[in-house]
C-alpha cells in the first residue's frame, strides 16, 4: 500500500462528522446498539436530523477499523451487493478512540423472494472480476449534498490472484492475506497454518502429527477454482442485515480473494440459510458437486479461530475434522 493510506485517517470523530455533514454538525444524542463482542457500537443522532452507525476500540487497534473500511470498499465497488457507506474511520485522542463511522441501516420490510435476491446478489459479488480494486474513491454522492467523506485515497492498486494487498482480521485475531498465485498454497499458508499455530498448545501429538499431515496433502482435497472472487471472508448470519431497501446488505467483512466456496461454507458452519438461497446462487454461479466434500476443510479454519478465540468448547469439532482428513 502506498503513503497515500495516511489519508483515511481522521484525526476526531468531530472532523469526521464535519467532513461529511457540515462544519456545524453536533451529536444530539448517543444510544448503545447491542451485538457484537468486539467493538462497542452506536446510533447517533445528528443535529441534521440524520442517523449514523458508530464503532469505537481503543486507539491501539485503529487498524481494526481502516481494514474494515477497505474491505467494505472493496465490496461496494462491483454494486453487485449492499454495503454500508463509509462516513469516516481514524482516532480521536481526547476520547481515547479509535471509531468507524457508517451510514445507520434503517431495516425495511423484506422484499419479496429476499433469499432469492441474496442468492443471486452474492453469486454476482463472486463472478466480478476483483482484478483492480481502488481503495477508495472520494466523490460526491448525488444522493446527498453532504461533502466528501475523510477518505481521499484515488490511487488504484492490483490485487494478487488470490490474497489481499494488506492483512486484515477474523474476529479479533489478525488475518493473513499473503498474494498467492495458488488458492491451495494461499489456503495453506495463510489460513490454517497460522491458526494451526496458535491452536498448537491444545494439540496432543496425535493432532499435531494429522494437521501437519492436513497441510502436506491439501492438494488432494482442494480445488483451484475456475476463477478467484472476491470474498466477505465471515459470512455468517449476524454479519448480514436486511437494508433500508428490504434486500440483504453485508457488513463486518474479513475480505480477501479466494475461492467462494469458502463464502458459502461458512453461511453453513453455524446453521444453514435457507435452501431457495443456495439455488439462486446455483442458477448464477453453479456450485460444484465436490463442494459437499471440501466445505468442512474450509469450516476449519473458522473453527480453529474460534479455538483460538474462545477456548477448548471448538476443540473436539477441530479434533473431528482433522481425523476425517488425515
Amino acid at each position: 500500500m502506498t503513503n497515500e493510506t495516511a489519508r483515511l485517517s481522521c484525526q476526531s470523530l468531530k472532523e469526521a462528522l464535519h467532513a461529511v455533514f457540515g462544519d456545524h454538525t453536533e451529536i444530539l444524542e448517543s444510544n448503545r446498539v447491542p451485538g457484537g463482542d468486539i467493538n462497542h457500537a452506536f446510533r447517533l443522532r445528528l443535529s441534521t436530523g440524520e442517523k449514523v452507525f458508530l464503532k469505537t476500540n481503543s486507539i491501539a487497534n485503529a487498524k481494526f477499523f481502516i481494514t474494515e473500511a477497505h474491505g467494505l470498499a472493496a465490496l461496494g465497488q462491483p454494486e453487485a451487493i449492499g454495503v454500508p457507506k463509509i462516513l469516516g474511520a481514524g482516532t480521536d485522542s481526547q476520547k481515547g478512540i479509535s471509531f468507524l463511522l457508517l451510514e445507520y441501516m434503517e431495516s425495511a420490510p423484506s422484499v419479496k423472494n429476499y433469499w432469492e435476491v441474496f442468492g443471486h446478489e452474492l453469486a454476482a459479488l463472486h463472478k466480478a472480476a476483483p482484478g483492480h480494486v481502488e481503495k477508495l474513491r472520494t466523490r460526491e454522492d448525488t444522493q446527498r449534498t453532504h461533502r466528501p467523506s475523510c477518505f481521499f485515497v484515488t490511487d488504484g492498486q492490483p490485487l494478487p490472484r488470490y490474497g489481499f494487498w494488506e492483512d486484515n482480521f477474523i474476529g479479533a485475531n489478525p488475518q493473513k492475506n499473503l498474494p498467492s498465485a495458488s488458492w491451495i498454497d494461499f489456503y495453506r499458508e495463510s489460513r490454517l497454518m497460522p491458526q494451526i499455530k496458535m491452536a498448537e498448545h491444545y494439540f496432543d501429538s496425535g493432532m499435531r502429527k494429522k494437521a501437519g499431515y492436513l497441510l502436506e496433502h491439501l492438494d488432494c482435497y482442494l480445488r483451484e477454482p475456475d476463477f478467484p472472487s472476491l470474498l466477505h471472508g465471515d459470512l455468517w448470519s449476524g454479519n448480514v442485515l436486511c437494508g433500508n431497501d428490504g434486500k440483504a446488505w453485508i457488513l463486518d467483512p474479513a475480505v480477501y480473494i479466494g475461492d467462494f466456496e469458502t463464502d458459502l461454507a461458512m453461511t453453513q458452519l453455524f446453521g444453514s440459510f435457507p435452501s431457495a438461497f443456495y439455488s439462486a446462487y446455483h442458477e448464477v454461479n453453479p456450485i460444484h458437486k465436490g463442494y459437499d466434500q471440501r466445505k468442512e476443510l474450509y469450516h476449519l479454519y473458522h473453527l480453529l479461530n474460534h479455538l483460538n478465540l474462545f477456548g477448548r468448547m471448538y476443540l473436539g469439532s477441530v479434533a473431528e475434522i482433522l481425523n476425517r482428513y488425515a
